[in-house]
């Protein structure tokens, strides 16, 4: 059974008319991953179905099988965070948001790997072994959720967890040709998953479809007062007006030196999709917003240094426990002064009130998710790859804003890229409305890797 072309919503309706089974399903996912995953090395740990526990919930993810990024806690199952230092940690406990989707009756396949500790885009771990790219596994798979992305563009799973940093939902979404959904900082419960920063993480799905991740954003959304990250504001219902369309918006597009970064056919794929919105009835304006680079850097920097002082004492006692370009970026972050960090923080608040007065006048933007489709995995240098693929993400983990990222074209070698939809704070409304709009009139999500039919 190919499961490749099957969404969490046609799986959903199969299961509801009986033409397909909760074991059926889960069943046809561990074969693909076990087909799949040795050449694309997607998951650290697969969870059977003797293993994992029984649910009797009917709630709106029933015998949906998900895969979950390896650092989020597993009650008795492997947490690695793709690093040694956690190769034999076995959590008491579920992380909240993998306590939703048991009450959600989700069935959990596996643990994705991960770029170590989640501190880099690329995917290649010295540990677990790099995440390739199923549209061409000499590739990257971009990261952090570098399995999570993989797993779902090759069929390995119907849609999996992620977390987001500096765009490590949104990048390897891009580069793996699937949907991902940072949602606005705050909105899902972080608690139970292993931190790079507290200030800038976000949890969220990668899936095949924008109305999956809507879907999945209805579950997992909600205040958590046991994390001091969540807000408790109030979830909106964002499957209503998924598809209202776009009529009367008034569209930023991003231009300037700072887009000029990407390459000349993403930024096409990026002005093809902005036609698309003017043809659906939406005004376009390009605008230049150079300032972005500032945040960006601010992000980096605050990522680092985050990511330093959760890991202060491996890093202290056992620095060469960590991969060489994970240690380097560590310890560039344990050398950050107080003063570099305060402008940082400076800098957080000026660009969240910067783009809060720009969505008074806009209801998205849209911009490349990633300047560049995936490099190759040889010779990649996972430092400066991190620069580039974050140039257009991390601004809007500083700023905490809900960002998408849709497929939207592919290079002249055949690798995807995506983009990315930005909305205000608490809009994720928008931007999967906008997505909805945007899929609905293209094909590009309806793409599959050749990998997926072998």
């Amino acid at each position: 059974m190919d499961i490749s072309p099957l969404t969490i919503s046609s799986a959903l309706e199969q299961l509801r008319v009986g033409s397909l089974s909760a074991t059926q399903l889960s069943d046809a996912c561990l074969q693909a991953i076990e087909r799949l995953n040795p050449e694309i090395n997607a998951f650290i740990t697969v969870i059977k179905p003797d293993s994992a526990p029984a649910t009797t919930s009917s709630g709106p993810l029933t015998g949906i099988p998900l895969a979950i990024k390896d650092l989020y806690e597993t009650a008795g199952i492997l947490t690695t965070a793709g690093t040694s230092f956690f190769k034999d940690y076995r959590p008491q406990k579920d992380a909240a948001v993998v306590e939703k989707l048991k009450a959600a009756g989700a069935n959990l396949i596996g643990k994705t790997n991960t770029h170590e500790v989640a501190l880099g885009v690329t995917g290649v771990n010295p540990h677990y072994g790099a995440v390739r790219n199923p549209w061409d596994t000499q590739r990257i798979s971009g990261g952090s959720s570098s399995g999570s992305a993989a797993a779902v563009a090759s069929g390995m799973c119907l849609a999996a967890l992620g977390t987001d940093t500096g765009g490590s939902i949104r990048i390897p979404a891009s580069l793996c040709g699937v949907v991902g959904l940072k949602p606005t900082y705050g909105r899902i419960s972080l608690r139970g998953i292993l931190p790079l920063s507290w200030n800038l993480d976000h949890a969220g799905p990668l899936t095949k479809t924008v109305k999956d991740a809507a879907l999945l954003l209805q579950v997992l959304s909600g205040y958590d007062e046991l994390d001091p990250a969540s807000s408790n504001v109030p979830v909106p219902d964002v499957l209503s007006a998924l598809e209202d369309g776009v009529q009367g918006w008034r569209i930023a597009i991003l231009t300037g030196e700072y887009a000029w970064e990407a390459e000349p056919d993403v930024l096409e794929a990026v002005r093809d999709a902005a036609r698309v919105f003017e043809s659906l009835g939406a005004r376009i304006e390009p605008v230049e917003l150079n300032f972005l680079l500032d945040a960006a850097q601010a992000n980096g920097l605050m990522t680092q240094s985050d990511g330093a002082a959760f890991h202060r004492q491996r890093l202290e006692e056992q620095p060469l426990g960590f991969g060489e370009d994970v240690r380097q970026r560590l310890q560039n972050g344990a050398a950050t002064t107080s003063s570099q960090y305060a402008l940082a923080r400076r800098t957080q608040s000026e660009m969240r009130r910067r783009m809060e007065l720009f969505f008074e006048n806009y209801d998205i933007l849209l911009m490349p998710s990633t300047p560049i489709p995936a490099p190759l995995i040889a010779g990649s240098d996972a430092l400066a790859q991190a620069r580039r693929l974050t140039r257009f993400t991390a601004p809007f983990n500083l700023t905490g804003l809900p960002a998408l990222s849709v497929p939207c074209g592919f290079s002249s070698e055949g690798l995807p890229f995506g983009l990315q939809i930005i909305s205000q704070a608490w809009g994720e409304a928008k931007v999967l409305q906008a997505g909805q709009a945007y899929e609905t009139a293209t094909s590009w999500h309806q793409r599959r890797p050749a990998i997926c039919q072998q």
